[in-house]
Formats: structure tokens, C-alpha cells, sequence
């Protein structure tokens, strides 16, 4: 790991984007960097069902340096963004739609035609988490000439051996009956609690909890909808990419065996499935979250293959 301090993270520039889906749909893009982007490779950060972009991939927290995942990588040399997805955070709320997985790739389909144009950039990195991991699966598959590296975390494939989507499709005919639903602190605070308490500070729980809830009240329901009766959403097969599968220790969201499957189908030998020790969902805050980081940097820097037979 590149020996960086707290201190280095005021070097870090951010900067806001607005880009149209469409004519009724305007999407928020935050862009991270240190110096300048130019000529730098990018990273796209997706986010997960339950929360914007920035809480996930730009919190900061008192006395835990590199809270924010887009501030170390910015530092390692990366020009690194993430979006809200339409009905999260900043971005438009105002169809009337569940919001599903397909609707968040084609997200970051608009976010990614206006990176490469801003920057140009042919092709980015992806890490996407949960349902995010879903929706930038179902991007790579969609766009196989946007993608460089995809990493596909607390990922879900046909659902087998889930305990937490057990639990949640008891809720399916409510979720399909709302458009969205409502969130508070004690939401966000469950999502720790019901994997394997102990993995995340409570500090960083409370920081995370409060930022989501400053950016929205309620969220939609369309992924969960996804997660619980229309899986599988990907096939692995199409996925061109080179990609690797991070999987928590105490994850509830994913099977390991439905895992293993997945990443035996993809077709890329450039592919690795990597357990991650002491992590349950949620992986960026946890306590163990330089270790993702460093996971990450090491597989994004590995240099591809020069021979393939």
C-alpha cells in the first residue's frame, strides 16, 4: 500500500456533473482526483440498493483516515466516480417507476457516455456493490468495449444459499405493491446487525446511517423486487471483462457456492474470486476496509496478460 496520511486527503479535488437519461431524467456524477484527471485511468463506483453514491464511496468519519474510498484511490492515481441512480440522492425521483436493476445499468450507461466524452476515457474500471454489483454486471455484459477491470462485490447470481434474501422475500408482495420505501437510521444500522455483528465501528455505522438519511427518506423498491423473484439478471458467460468476485466472510447477500458457479462460467481467464476475512456487507465500512482497498488496487494495477495460447 502506498504510504499515504489523513493529511494527504485535502489534496483531493471533487467535482460535480449532471448528465440526461433520457428527457425526463437528470443524473448526479461526483469526480474525485488529485492534480488533474487528464490522462489517468478512472474507476466507476456503483452503489447498492439502499443508499446514494457519495455515503458509500465519499464518507468521511472522524478519526478514520480514508473513510472515503474516492480520496485513496484518488491518491494512488485515479480519477475515480460514482452516481446516484434515478431515485436516489440527487438525482431525479419524479417517475413513477420501481427502479430496477435494468434501470441502473442503463445509469451507468448515461454516466459513462458522459465520462468518455469529459475525459476521454474508452474504458474504466468498475466496482459495484450489491445490487450494484448486479447493475454493473448487467452494464459489462451490455458494454463489453466500456470495460477495463469489473469487480462485482456482496454479488448475488441466482440467489441460492442467500439466508438475507430468505428473509426478504417474505416482504416481496409489499415491496411489488410500493414504488419505494421508507429508511431511517435504525435501517441503515440493521444492515450491521444482520450479517455478523463486530465487523463495522459504531462510529462508522452512525456516519454512514446519517449521510444516507441526509440524501433521502425513502428509496425504491425495483432492486429488491429483482433480487427476490426475477434472479438470475446476468449471465456470466457474456461477461467479456476481466472480473473479480470479492465475497465477505459473513455475507448474507450471497451464497458461496452460487458464487463459485458464477465465476466458473466467466469466460476471461484474467479472473480472480477473492474471500475477504472479518467482512460482512458493506465491505467499505467495515473495520477491515483497507484491506478491500488494497485488494482492489492490486487487481486493478495487475497488468493483463500478454499471452493467452
Amino acid at each position: 500500500m502506498d504510504q499515504q496520511t489523513p493529511a494527504d486527503e485535502a489534496q483531493v479535488t471533487g467535482e460535480e456533473h449532471w448528465t440526461n437519461k433520457g428527457d425526463d431524467c437528470r443524473l448526479f456524477l461526483w469526480e474525485k482526483f488529485e492534480g488533474t484527471p487528464d490522462g489517468k485511468e478512472a474507476i466507476v463506483f456503483v452503489h447498492g440498493s439502499s443508499m446514494a453514491s457519495t455515503p458509500t464511496f465519499d464518507l468521511t468519519v472522524p478519526g478514520r483516515p480514508f473513510s472515503s474510498v474516492m480520496n485513496w484511490f484518488a491518491l494512488q492515481g485515479y480519477d475515480c466516480w460514482c452516481l446516484d441512480m434515478e431515485g436516489y440522492g440527487r438525482s431525479s425521483k419524479g417517475r413513477d417507476d420501481h427502479f430496477n436493476i435494468a434501470n441502473g445499468a442503463d445509469d451507468v450507461k448515461a454516466a459513462t457516455d458522459y465520462i468518455a466524452e469529459a475525459r476521454g476515457i474508452d474504458k474504466m474500471h468498475f466496482y459495484g456493490v450489491s445490487s450494484g454489483a448486479l447493475r454493473a454486471a448487467m452494464f459489462a455484459e451490455r458494454n463489453p468495449e466500456r470495460v477495463a477491470k469489473l469487480v462485482l462485490d456482496a454479488f448475488v447470481w441466482t440467489g441460492e444459499g442467500s439466508p438475507t434474501l430468505e428473509q426478504r422475500r417474505k416482504k416481496l408482495p409489499e415491496f411489488k405493491a410500493n414504488r419505494r420505501r421508507p429508511i431511517d437510521l435504525d435501517f441503515v444500522r440493521s444492515i450491521f446487525s444482520r450479517d455478523h455483528p463486530g465487523c463495522a465501528e459504531d462510529s462508522v455505522v452512525e456516519a454512514f446511517a446519517a449521510a444516507i438519511c441526509a440524501l433521502d427518506t425513502s428509496i425504491p423498491n425495483g432492486t429488491y423486487v429483482d433480487m427476490c423473484e426475477n434472479l438470475p439478471l446476468v449471465d456470466p458467460e457474456k461477461i467479456t471483462a476481466a472480473c473479480m468476485v470479492l465475497r465477505g466472510q459473513w455475507d448474507g447477500i450471497a451464497g458461496v457456492e452460487d458464487l463459485l458457479k458464477f465465476f466458473a462460467a466467466l469466460p476471461n481467464p484474467d479472473k480472480q474470486f477473492k474471500s475477504m476475512a472479518g467482512i460482512s456487507h458493506a465491505s467499505f465500512q467495515q473495520k477491515n476496509y483497507l484491506m478491500v482497498y488494497q485488494i482492489l488496487l492490486d487487481f486493478f494495477r495487475q497488468p493483463g496478460p500478454l499471452y493467452q495460447g
